[in-house]
């Protein structure tokens, strides 16, 4: 039986239609290029701080866009935004924001005189000043950026992020910038996460940040940590444990105005604190509920089987809190015969001043499965409970804060965004790295469902 060759016309068409599918939007996109914000790479140096926030046309203009375009220009030129649209601040981290858009064609919409062109990007100023200003820093020849930089660039082009700078983060952070040192520079991306019925509850982060200006290099894979902690209960206001306080406070102490009086002052020389500084800990701002101040301050250090160093630092410190004016406050329950005022090296000690408000002091405090830990503290005494956890030996370096609480409490920065002062908890996680670089992770959650 001979066999029936199909016609050749069915796969010519088939390769027809392949090739047209294929074409046509390789030509569409050759014609009319997808907008990729490549004046970002020249913004960037001069942004102390830079995020982006998705187009969402069919709502009413963002009030900056009001307050950079007037009202109508502002839902004139809002009409027409697809995609990403960005705002930052100048490196001198004066002045107000900058509005930051992709350039619409010329037939579709006049721009205000005001606005500044940077390749494919509209710029609106807070003011002529910072115009003038940032016009002059565009025209010098700008590197290309690489590494840390130039993920973070990538971010933000393609999605909602925030970048920072040193500069940035100390006027954002303020009084929370010491706590932040080893992510001085980064970027975030911000992924929304949603409850029941798709609200929103709050935001995914993951990014990465390093201790210094301009790395390079790839952040490398974060090390497994095992479980997460739980999250600390309500009354803990903030809480921040790590392996070592010394990257956080490095940037203090190789300072000759806090080193010397260290020393002079409470006997703590250059051994000292790097004994203080080089064991896992755990830092807690509790909320007081009464008595004479608003939180107390805890650090626990897990300092090991060998106390025998810790007593002779506990002792040189004593000796100067009470050379500063301070007492040594009594024992909670004294008898005659337990009235013995030598100093213990291993016991407990608090001071107060001279009205007899305690303001300080220490405890060790059982630990479980680990060696005894060192508690001292700043303000109300700590309540006795049950033993407390070691802080862990290695991981990364965690911190927990319920800004809305702190807030309420007057104790968060006012330079924080509103989102992140109105959030019920934000967590960050930093992954410790062979290199300079280490990767970001966290969550914030939202106090309400409403950005």
């Amino acid at each position: 039986m001979k066999a029936v060759r199909p016609s050749p016309w069915p796969l010519r068409t088939t390769s027809l239609i392949t090739a047209v599918l294929l074409l046509v939007p390789a030509v569409a996109l050759r014609l009319f290029p997808r907008p990729r914000a490549e004046g970002l790479e020249r913004l960037l140096p001069q942004a102390s701080l830079l995020q982006s926030f998705p187009a969402a046309p069919e709502r009413s203009a963002p009030p900056l866009w009001r307050q950079r375009l007037g009202a109508a220009d502002a839902a004139r030129l809002w009409r027409l935004q697809r995609g990403l649209w960005w705002q930052f601040w100048g490196r001198d981290g004066d002045g107000g924001p900058f509005l930051v858009f992709i350039r619409p064609a010329p037939a579709a919409a006049a721009l205000p005189r005001t606005a500044l062109a940077v390749d494919d990007l509209v710029v609106l100023a807070p003011d002529p000043l910072s115009r003038r200003q940032l016009a002059d820093q565009l025209g010098t020849a700008s590197r290309q950026r690489r590494g840390l930089e130039r993920r973070c660039l990538e971010r933000l082009q393609t999605g909602e992020a925030v970048y920072w700078s040193p500069v940035g983060l100390a006027e954002v952070a303020a009084v929370l910038a010491p706590l932040l040192q080893q992510g001085r520079q980064g970027c975030l991306s911000l992924v929304p996460l949603t409850g029941d019925r798709r609200r929103l509850v709050g935001l995914g982060l993951s990014g990465e940040a390093g201790s210094a200006s301009g790395l390079l290099g790839d952040v490398a894979p974060a090390a497994a940590s095992g479980p997460a902690p739980a999250v600390p209960p309500d009354s803990t206001l903030l809480q921040l444990q790590g392996p070592s306080l010394a990257p956080l406070l490095q940037s203090l102490l190789v300072r000759q105005l806090i080193r010397e009086p260290l020393a002079t002052r409470y006997g703590l020389a250059d051994a000292q604190v790097r004994l203080f500084t080089g064991v896992p800990f755990r830092l807690q701002l509790h909320a007081r509920a009464s008595g004479p101040f608003r939180a107390g301050l805890d650090l626990q250090l897990a300092v090991g089987a060998d106390r025998r160093p810790w007593a002779a630092l506990l002792a040189a410190l004593r000796q100067g809190l009470l050379s500063q004016g301070l007492q040594e406050a009594p024992a909670p329950s004294t008898t005659a015969a337990a009235a013995d005022r030598r100093p213990q090296p291993l016991a407990a000690a608090s001071f107060q001043r001279d009205d007899g408000t305690v303001v300080g002091g220490w405890r060790w405090q059982a630990s479980v499965a680990a060696a005894p830990g060192l508690l001292l503290f700043l303000g109300t005494p700590p309540p006795a409970g049950a033993p407390l956890s070691a802080p862990p030996p290695r991981g990364p370096l965690r911190l927990w804060l319920r800004p809305a609480a702190m807030d309420q409490a007057g104790l968060m920065p006012a330079s924080l965004p509103r989102l992140v002062r109105r959030a019920s908890l934000l967590e960050l996680n930093l992954n410790p790295a062979d290199g300079p670089l280490s990767r970001l992770t966290g969550r914030l959650r939202l106090a309400t469902t409403q950005r």
